[in-house]
């Protein structure tokens, strides 16, 4: 039986630009949904949606876990495609893309072509002045960096990823695959997008509105909106947020916020907020010889007599009493991977 012709009209083409050490899980998580979404019989083959990786030299680009990809087409041989992906790497000072590369982006978006970033992809994107009067999504766990580099800025670092307009941001990680099905929903159906995310044991499409995933707690929230305050509470521990202040920014009274934490965690929003600082700190006392004053500071502490009242009242120790206790680096123990023969 002669097998039936591949369309020759593509209803989803993308291209990608990889930054240098760029993120291979969001690249991967996308690029999967694509072949996934119209795929028959596991031929991983390009059948209603297209992709290439763009590059102006044509070496291979490192990911920030060393592997490389090849890429496939020359900048100047790009041709049509619907989107252009940009994939973030490491947050550094030197630039993840060459000027060519970066020459390239501005005008496809002088031509009107929708951009999309992934993970730090969004620094790409703002850095080239290519985010102005627009919403752009940011994982929580660069929140910080993003506003310490673009201070006139505020990202939406609560939700997986946004589209607005011709510009489409995502947090990385599994949002990756949930922007890229949200693409496929919008030019080859709902049906080819659950698809995908299923076939990666992904059990449901989520919108952009779902919270992102955040620093872990002793207790998990569930409710939407808590959850949403949380990551909120986690992006601003320095200086932290009243709880008004919180429910003002989540469009909320301050009584329902605390009676959905209470229904969701058992505890005030004071108190999960005071969990949080206390945790960071505590990290912080763990992984770092940073000053205790400086710590306190940075986790919402007036000094460091404070969080040593605070970490006493709520742990039982002081920040002397946990940085003793720290484990000693064991002497003579082979490198990770080495295999020691019996």
């Amino acid at each position: 039986m002669t097998p039936a012709p591949e369309p020759s009209q593509k209803q989803l083409r993308v291209a990608f630009l990889l930054a240098d050490q760029f993120t291979l899980s969001a690249f991967a998580n996308f690029v999967d949904v694509l072949r996934l979404a119209a795929d028959e019989a596991d031929k991983s083959r390009p059948i209603l949606c297209d992709w290439t990786v763009l590059s102006d030299t044509m070496d291979p680009v490192r990911s920030s876990c060393g592997v490389r990809v090849q890429p496939d087409t020359r900048l100047r041989q790009a041709g049509r495609f619907d989107y252009l992906v940009v994939v973030g790497g490491l947050i550094s000072d030197r630039a993840g893309f060459s000027p060519e590369a970066l020459a390239f982006l501005k005008a496809t978006a002088a031509r009107g072509v929708p951009l999309v970033g992934l993970c730090t992809g969004v620094f790409t994107l703002q850095g080239a002045g290519l985010l102005q009067g627009y919403r752009c999504c940011v994982s929580w766990f660069h929140h910080q960096d993003f506003l310490d580099r673009f201070d006139s800025e505020r990202p939406v670092s609560d939700q997986i990823f946004v589209v607005d307009r011709d510009r489409l941001t995502c947090s990385g990680g599994h949002g990756a695959a949930h922007l890229a099905a949200f693409l496929v929903q919008r030019h080859i159906g709902q049906s080819a997008a659950i698809k995908s995310l299923n076939i990666m044991m992904i059990d449901d499409a989520l919108s952009g509105q779902r919270a992102q995933p955040g620093q872990t707690l002793a207790r998990q929230a569930r409710d939407e909106l808590v959850k949403r305050a949380v990551l909120k509470m986690q992006q601003n521990v320095e200086v932290p947020r009243t709880v008004d202040e919180l429910a003002l920014e989540l469009n909320v009274g301050r009584r329902t916020l605390e009676r959905r934490f209470q229904a969701d965690l058992g505890r005030s929003p004071r108190m999960i907020y005071l969990e949080i600082r206390i945790e960071r700190a505590m990290a912080k006392l763990r992984n770092t010889d940073a000053p205790i004053s400086d710590i306190a500071l940075s986790c919402g502490f007036c000094d460091a007599p404070h969080l040593a009242r605070t970490l006493k009242a709520e742990r039982g120790l002081t920040p002397a009493e946990l940085r003793r206790s720290r484990p000693r680096a064991a002497e003579n123990q082979p490198p990770v991977g080495v295999l020691l023969q019996g």
